[in-house]
């Protein structure tokens, strides 16, 4: 099967959990044949790669969000009239408002060779800005609107005129852009399409929008609705929709996905190899770990902050935290530095990409500080060692830590609220003070591992959905047909239940 997998600021270009999710998934499938159609946000990002590809990639469509951008002389003209039909016309002005489009009528305006910085200086696309501007936003400087409705649109319009590669399904791990190359695939290919989301990417742009200081208050409600605009898109044309746990799936059902073609695939570490690293003995002096990306959706800088009360309670020389993982936002991750460096830290380090096995033999427990999350490898991979976290209640993490319903395996670390520095240092100070708790979680969480959370387990869960989405198709029975009864379906057949 030659598969297309649509990615975008993941693989190849950056670790993290969905970059090493694919990566596995790629590497234990040889049988298949993958095509990687990835979009990263630099141009000078091109064949940078921080994975080895493995040899049933290939090949590499990049596709790069500030190429539009680097001809700055092409935004200084323009055609006046754009000659295009009326559906072509109505399909842009309702890409203009955000209000659902004509995917289809744009996707053959922009394969048919119109480019998006011709379409956006035409006179056509200025009076449909003047009209939302008019009747949406009556008060505010028409030059805001303008230059807000075009940053918003030239990555999308640019998309939908890359070449489409040629495969046998089209896979993406988003909505949001990687969902509007994926759609395209399957709109112009008639190939079916599969959206496996390991966080709710519309929810998660709306968290970081709420919070972001480079939009205009006023366009916030307005950028919110494209990228739910962008998800409707993707849930209406996938054949399949999975999700990491039963609450995402909900969240998919509830934001238009129909229940039918959505289920439930649970992530899966290698278990073997992490359960192998030994207990470690119980010392005065304790080892804290966090294996995450420095990025604001981590929300690293609540970690640092919670991090510095505890060494004030525990002592400097009592605790020390190390933070695994690469920086993905580099002004981001040198303010986590200098914030470290402001508060004279000793006791905290950043030790980058490293084997996150070699460190787990010396971690006491592990931590994740984030704001969104789908399920976390970095906190499977900590239980599969033997070794609790502290979480906040994010995603699955609750379900990890404490079970599912029917599970008894006990809790495997403590859950705290999102943003709450004093929560976060109080529960690392009762994982630090109390070595025998610390044993008795880390026991439960591997065993919770080993019974619901094997990678094994989790590779017989996506051929089934694969299987399942070819068969219907290879019969022309299309999207309607691949209807499992939802969390019902392969949630439960595949995976197995949560019962203990």
């Amino acid at each position: 099967m030659r598969i297309c997998m649509v990615l975008e600021g993941s693989y190849p270009f950056v670790h993290g959990g969905v970059s090493s999710w694919m990566h596995g998934v790629i590497s234990r499938t040889p049988e298949n044949e993958y095509v990687l159609w990835a979009i990263g946000a630099h141009e000078e990002d091109r064949g940078k790669y921080a994975y080895d590809l493995p040899k049933n990639v290939t090949e590499v469509h990049e596709c790069f969000l500030d190429t539009p951008l680097r001809d700055k002389e092409s935004f200084g003209g323009g055609q006046r009239h754009l000659g295009l039909s009326d559906d072509q016309l109505e399909a842009l002005g309702q890409l203009v408002a955000c209000d659902d489009p004509d995917w289809g009528a744009l996707i053959n305006l922009f394969q048919g060779g119109f480019d998006a910085r011709d379409v956006l200086m035409s006179e056509d696309y200025l009076r449909m800005v003047v009209e939302v501007c008019r009747e949406r936003y009556p008060h505010t400087p028409f030059a805001q609107m303008f230059h807000t409705s075009r940053s918003m649109l030239l990555p999308v319009l640019y998309l939908l005129g890359r070449p489409i590669p040629q495969a046998d399904v089209y896979h993406t791990v988003c909505t949001g852009y990687g969902g509007v190359l994926a759609s395209m695939g399957h709109i112009v290919t008639g190939k079916p399409l599969i959206l496996s989301e390991h966080g709710i990417y519309s929810r998660e742009r709306e968290e970081e929008l709420i919070r972001a200081d480079w939009v205009q208050a006023t366009f916030k409600r307005r950028w919110i609705r494209f990228f739910y605009m962008l998800s409707n898109l993707c849930y209406a044309n996938s054949a399949a929709i999975t999700s990491l746990f039963d609450g995402a799936r909900g969240t998919q059902v509830e934001l238009g996905a129909d229940p039918a073609r959505c289920h439930v695939v649970r992530n899966g570490v290698n278990y073997e190899r992490f359960a192998a690293v030994p207990p470690k003995a119980p010392e005065d002096h304790v080892v804290i770990g966090a294996v995450i990306r420095l990025a604001p959706i981590k929300d690293v800088k609540t970690m640092i902050y919670a991090f510095y009360e505890l060494s004030q309670r525990l002592g400097p020389d009592a605790v020390e935290l190390h933070i695994l993982g690469d920086t993905d936002d580099e002004e981001y991750g040198q303010e986590c530095r200098d914030l470290v460096t402001g508060l004279d830290m000793h006791n905290l380090f950043f030790d980058g990409h490293v084997d996150t096995v070699e460190y787990m033999r010396t971690f006491d427990f592990t931590i994740l500080s984030s704001i969104s999350e789908g399920q976390p490898l970095c906190v499977l991979e900590s239980l599969a060692a033997g070794r609790p976290a502290v979480t906040t209640d994010v995603g699955s993490c609750r379900e990890l830590l404490e079970g599912a319903p029917g599970d008894t395996f006990g809790r495997a670390g403590i859950v705290v609220p999102p943003m709450d520095r004093k929560s976060f240092a109080d529960a690392m100070e009762t994982m630090c003070r109390n070595s025998r708790l610390r044993v008795q979680m880390g026991e439960a969480g591997k065993r919770r591992v080993e019974r619901y959370y094997r990678v094994d387990t989790m590779m017989e869960g996506y051929h089934q959905v694969y299987e399942d989405v070819m068969s219907a198709y290879a019969e022309g029975r299309g999207i309607g047909a691949i209807r499992h009864g939802g969390a019902g379906g392969i949630a439960s057949s595949v995976v197995g239940s949560t019962e203990g």
